[in-house]
Order: structure tokens, then sequence, then C-alpha cells
């Protein structure tokens, strides 16, 4: 006779408390994390960083060892200059 297997109850997980409003981007001072970067311009993580090596956007702002941020108003003025182009 072979032992059972329990389905095991998933937890729901809880919404990111670290999640930034997308108005945030308004703010020309605002630093922007990562995923908002992602939500504002429609590229990937890898794209941008790409992209960042290659100067082709902005250098983002390292706020400790492991905080990287992108100043809102360099990325607004990114992507104005991607319409006009």
């Amino acid at each position: 006779m072979q032992p059972q297997a329990t389905a095991r109850a998933h937890k729901p997980r809880k919404p990111r408390e670290s999640a930034q409003s997308l108005q945030a981007v308004q703010i020309a001072d605002a630093l922007l994390k990562m995923q908002t970067v992602i939500t504002v311009t429609g590229l990937s993580e890898s794209s941008i960083r790409r992209k960042v090596a290659d100067g082709k956007f902005p250098r983002p702002v390292k706020d400790g060892t492991r905080c990287t941020r992108w100043i809102a108003s360099d990325v607004t003025n990114w992507l104005r200059a991607k319409v006009t182009a």
C-alpha cells in the first residue's frame, strides 16, 4: 500500500507592498523602480539593461548596494525623444 499524496493548500500571495504607483512618473525628481520603468516604457528588464549598457537609455542611480532607480524625468525625456524620432 502506498501512502496517499496530500494536497498542500497554497497560501494566497500578498500583494507587493513595495509596488510603486505610476503617478510617480509625473514627479520629475522621483526615483523609479525597475518594474515601474518596465511598465512605462513597455520594454523588458533585459532590454532596458542592454540599452543602458549601449548608452541608448538613461543610466540608473545607485542608491545603495542593491538599490537601482531611474530619475523619472530622464525616462520621460527618453520616451519623448522616441516619439519625435
